[in-house]
């Protein structure tokens, strides 16, 4: 299983309207390689690291062919929908989260990576878009994208191929893990194995393992 890597961006920090909170949601798309660090690309930027970047959201992926249904649902804002608007690192055509699995080790350039999570779209979508709502229609119709944590360094290119080495949970796609997590109720046993999955980010295990407590600590809540 392997994709070719369309587009690579990185981005500085700037203002986002209309309030001018700083956000690195603002990448440009760079040419020649670029050094793949366990905290990211060269040169990239992420305003609060309590939600972005870090070694478990080193590099955000998200398919281009999202940016259809987003101009669909938001026709107005159909010009400004291309690939590296909702601020990804890097750009592909044919995968979505159905196809790819948390955990997936893929080469990326002379890079290893690993899929850990899917992203949580927050508010700054609706506002880099200028389109209210657009952060819940992400994350109602689970076209999240996903972050790498880089297994080890090196550079990666557009053009250079994106290719599958390991996959440890082939029943764990990143559209199941969502829709699983989404779920209003979900058996513990369900979440504790969703929880022990390999790869899968610490922060978020430890979210769903706390979550399968309380649930089996309250049978009859919500």
């Amino acid at each position: 299983m392997y994709t070719s890597i369309d587009h690579v961006f990185v981005g500085a920090l700037r203002p986002l309207p209309p309030e001018g909170q700083l956000t690195g949601m603002f990448k440009q798309p760079v040419d020649g390689p670029v050094a793949v660090t366990a905290e990211g690309l060269a040169g990239d930027r992420q305003a609060d690291r309590r939600y972005h970047g870090g070694t478990e959201k080193a590099l955000h992926h998200f398919p281009v062919e999202h940016y259809a249904r987003l101009a669909q649902r938001y026709p107005e804002r159909a010009a400004l929908l291309q690939a590296g608007v909702l601020g990804e690192n890097l750009s592909t055509r044919g995968w979505t989260e159905e196809t790819v699995c948390i955990g997936d080790l893929f080469r990326a350039g002379s890079a290893l990576v690993q899929l850990s999570q899917p992203r949580r779209p927050c508010w700054k979508i609706d506002h880099r878009l200028d389109a209210e709502g657009a952060s819940l229609f992400v994350a109602q119709e689970g076209i999240t994208g996903w972050y790498y944590r880089v297994r080890e360094t090196g550079t990666i290119a557009a053009g250079d191929t994106l290719e599958l080495v390991e996959r440890p949970n082939p029943e764990l796609s990143v559209a199941a893990y969502w829709r699983a997590t989404q779920a209003h109720r979900l058996d513990p046993a369900t979440l504790r194995a969703i929880a022990a999955a390999t790869g899968l980010a610490p922060e978020q295990a430890r979210r769903l393992a706390e979550r399968a407590a309380w649930l089996e600590n309250n049978p009859a809540g919500g």
